[in-house]
């Protein structure tokens, strides 16, 4: 081994050499991906990170590494000098296909136990067996393009900040708990007994402080944690994009972010978005809009598929025959909702009739949204003369009333109109996903990645405050988030109708970023706490570093954190967020591989001054 590495260094990766590079003598590190012993000669597919070269072991050229050609085994590690010639015959499906090496020397760095599952895509191993040794996993050729895909994010995205004067900060991962926003995963702190530290679920409150320091335009590539339930999406730790900028409106902080996002999709992934969007900026929604269209705040604009919300229309007609349709047109009172009884409304969606339905393919529908909390799916098939067919509703509903949400639906001969009605989160909640699971069954959108149709929006304008199950009011983002000019008139007297500067960057359907801009007045901070309720003495017992900050002349400021593992897993086209991850953990927050979280002895507990209470282990 001493020759090679210390004399013979490496010129090439094994996915570089081409037709052009016949006759050239080139050294060659890598793992054995196959073998194959044909007609005298011995061929070996040797793998690194760049790619896969054809090795050929001839004795008419040398006879010396013929012995480690015969023995060598899938995923030995070697290292080989050799000549680049043309083969006789083209593999088109290798980037290397035209060129093999005919070994000249080589040596083995070291022999390798058969792996528990091949390394290569499209393998049907269980996630949890490739969890375990994910080391292997991380060899597979899809995973390792991931991987130096997301590093190249990373390149661009400083490079674009540096590039427009930003300044790179690191902020605290230990910090101080304060309720509000995502569970905290808590670290005891040894030297206070009976204290911890919490870890950061964002540097929010840091940058913020930065501003006030006179930074002007700050940035981090910054690592976060969250004790919640995860998802394809989620994991409880990750890492985010941090922007925060100084003197500045909205506007100027979609400028900034726009131009970041069309260079990735530029040189990362060779996509020029001008094509899509030819000013370089995407279209904006606002918030109601959103909602009352899609049921969510993150809709796939990829394909159409609208909501209508009849809840107008129903109490106009009294419920027009339908019963559960009457119980809420009966709690409003000459056209207000009841302000003591939980919001509800009634929503519909077309299936258009070029998507036509079996009877039974409409019946499993009732299945798909029950699993997502509805109690039944009510629906109707609208005939030539506009009658509806197929539906118990048939039977009770007014002609005035089946006309009327015919035309409001826009339905036509042969449409398909599905209803929801109830509690309003639990309609949003069921109509976006039906929609969603429909665009799919149709083929309008893929089962995973982009289909070739990046669609960016952002979503703008929603509400400052949401009702707690009390009754009372809570921040819907935080409570730094600056109200709209004139709701400021309200702020107090009318919570629920108060805009603020708040948005979200949507990228098919995921929210790739949010963020808004801050309160700097402490005068209007100081209302928003009696909004929610918390005095100034628990206002400042929680935020007292950044109230007295903003004292001493903060100035308007602004900021973002974009989800870096949600962009790599959308750019990869992966449907799970571990595909673009090196060491993540699974669905119930375990690393496979390590055994992580694991016990703690009685000695290291003691010096924390902790006790444990015994729990049964989560199950799956």
């Amino acid at each position: 081994m001493a020759r090679f590495i210390d004399e013979l260094k490496r010129t090439h990766g094994c996915g570089e050499l081409r037709a052009e590079d016949s006759d050239q003598e080139v050294v060659l590190f890598g793992w054995v991906q196959a073998r194959r012993s044909l007609g005298g000669c011995v061929f070996i597919d040797l793998r690194d990170r760049t790619g896969v070269t054809q090795l050929v072991f001839d004795t008419e050229i040398c006879a010396d590494p013929f012995p480690i050609a015969e023995r060598a085994r899938t995923e030995w590690v070697l290292g080989v000098r050799g000549k680049v010639r043309a083969r006789e015959k083209a593999n088109p499906r290798m980037d290397t296909g035209a060129i093999e090496i005919a070994v000249l020397e080589a040596d083995v760095f070291n022999e390798a136990k058969t792996p528990p599952f091949l390394i290569e895509d499209d393998i049907d191993t269980a996630e949890e067996k490739r969890l375990e040794h994910r080391y292997l996993d991380l060899r597979r050729p899809q995973l390792m393009k991931n991987l130096l895909m997301r590093s190249s994010l990373n390149h661009h995205t400083r490079s674009y900040f540096h590039e427009h004067d930003f300044t790179e900060v690191e902020s605290p991962l230990l910090v101080k708990y304060t309720p509000g926003g995502a569970r905290n995963f808590l670290v005891p702190a040894r030297l206070y007994p009976g204290s911890c530290y919490a870890l950061a679920e964002s540097p929010q409150l840091y940058k913020q402080l930065l501003m006030c320091a006179g930074y002007d335009r700050y940035y981090q590539i910054v690592r976060c944690f969250r004790d919640e339930d995860l998802r394809i999406d989620r994991q409880p730790e990750f890492t985010q994009i941090d922007v925060e900028m100084s003197f500045i409106n909205q506007d100027d902080l979609f400028e900034i972010i726009e131009g970041l996002v069309f260079r990735l999709w530029r040189e990362v992934l060779g996509i020029d978005l001008l094509e899509r969007y030819p000013d370089g900026a995407f279209p904006r929604m606002r918030f109601d809009d959103a909602m009352r269209d899609y049921g969510n705040d993150k809709p796939d604009l990829r394909f159409e598929m609208k909501h209508t919300d009849l809840t107008a229309l129903v109490t106009e007609h009294g419920g027009g025959g339908i019963g559960f349709f009457a119980e809420i047109a009966e709690k409003f009172r000459d056209g207000t909702y009841r302000a003591d009884l939980p919001e509800e409304l009634v929503k519909a969606l077309v299936v258009p009739a070029e998507h036509a339905m079996s009877r039974k393919q409409v019946d499993e529908l009732e299945k798909v949204v029950k699993r997502f909390g509805a109690k039944g799916l009510a629906r109707a098939k609208v005939g030539e003369d506009g009658v509806w067919t197929q539906s118990p509703l048939s039977k009770s509903v007014t002609d005035e009333m089946r006309l009327a949400i015919n035309e409001a639906v826009g339905a036509g001969p042969g449409d398909l109109i599905l209803f929801q009605s109830g509690p309003e989160a639990r309609v949003q909640t069921v109509m976006a996903n039906l929609r969603l699971h429909l665009g799919k069954k149709f083929g309008l959108i893929p089962e995973t990645g982009a289909g070739g149709d990046w669609n960016f929006s952002w979503v703008i304008d929603p509400p400052l405050f949401e009702r707690t199950d009390e009754g009372g009011w809570a921040a819907a983002h935080h409570v730094f988030t600056r109200p709209h000019d004139e709701s400021l008139e309200i702020l107090e007297s009318d919570p629920g109708k108060v805009c603020c500067y708040r948005y979200d960057l949507v990228l098919n359907g995921f929210e790739i970023g949010g963020g808004s801009i801050r309160l700097h007045d402490p005068k209007v901070q100081a209302q928003v706490f009696r909004v929610i309720g918390l005095s100034d003495e628990e206002g400042r017992d929680k935020f007292g570093f950044l109230l007295d900050a903003l004292t001493y002349g903060a100035p308007p400021h602004g900021g973002i954190a974009l989800g870096m593992d949600r962009i790599a897993m959308l750019a990869a086209e992966t449907d799970s967020i571990r595909d673009v991850i090196a060491f993540p953990k699974t669905s119930r927050a375990n690393d496979l591989m390590t055994k992580a979280p694991g016990s703690v002895d009685a000695a290291q507990l003691a010096e924390l001054g902790l006790a444990v209470i015994p729990q049964d282990a989560p199950s799956d």
